[in-house]
């Protein structure tokens, strides 16, 4: 079934949800290499940026949904997930106030919305998110960002579950390994979302 990319996409009831591109995570301090190289070999990054930047020209409300963690963990459940037991071996790891958690600078404008978790791996759990997008309006979600091992299956589940429709960017996601997060595209988030790249969408939806 073709999909109505300016329907779907209208940027008068769309966000475009940017997750997790933070230097901790994808940029300079990063400590995922494999899911580094999987950003850079399809140029997730450029992509992500190229999709924000026509999101705020065509005046979509652009949000980066981040992590961190205080240095106390207070709010975040340390014990109950396989995954955050590994990453909180390091101490320093993605601490709020320093400079793993800042969105990538590429990615970055004064105008977005930030909301930021402390647990989980969803940005709508524990978070004001879904109230903020219907605040202002939103109807679609288009998503972009890290990772399909978790966060993205995990955005447009919850995002489904709310009552939104979902967008997924496939040049502007990655998974690890590489040929994973091309499974999931192709058998979990085709279930919950559409797909399209940031070129499509801006060319349908999204002109400067």
């Amino acid at each position: 079934m073709a999909i109505d990319l300016a329907e779907l996409a209208d940027p008068r009831h769309t966000a475009l949800l940017v997750m997790e591109m933070q230097r901790g995570v994808v940029g300079d301090l990063a400590r995922f290499p494999e899911l580094v190289r999987s950003c850079a070999e399809r140029d997730v990054v450029a992509n992500a940026a190229r999709a924000a930047a026509a999101a705020r020209a065509s005046g979509v409300r652009v949000v980066q949904c981040t992590a961190a963690f205080r240095a106390d963990r207070a709010g975040s459940h340390t014990g109950n997930c396989p995954f955050i037991k590994a990453l909180l071996k390091d101490p320093a790891h993605m601490l709020e106030g320093t400079g793993a958690v800042e969105v990538l600078p590429e990615l970055s404008d004064p105008s977005d919305l930030e909301s930021r978790r402390y647990h989980g791996f969803s940005p709508f759990t524990g978070t004001s998110l879904d109230q903020t997008l219907r605040a202002l309006g939103v109807r679609t979600v288009v998503a972009a960002g890290l990772s399909l091992n978790l966060g993205i299956p995990g955005l447009c589940l919850e995002a489904v579950n709310l009552g939104y429709r979902a967008v997924v960017l496939t040049d502007a996601v990655a998974g690890m390994p590489a040929a994973y997060g091309d499974a999931v595209l192709a058998n979990t988030i085709s279930l919950l979302a559409a797909r399209t790249t940031s070129t499509e969408l801006e060319a349908a939806a999204w002109t400067r």
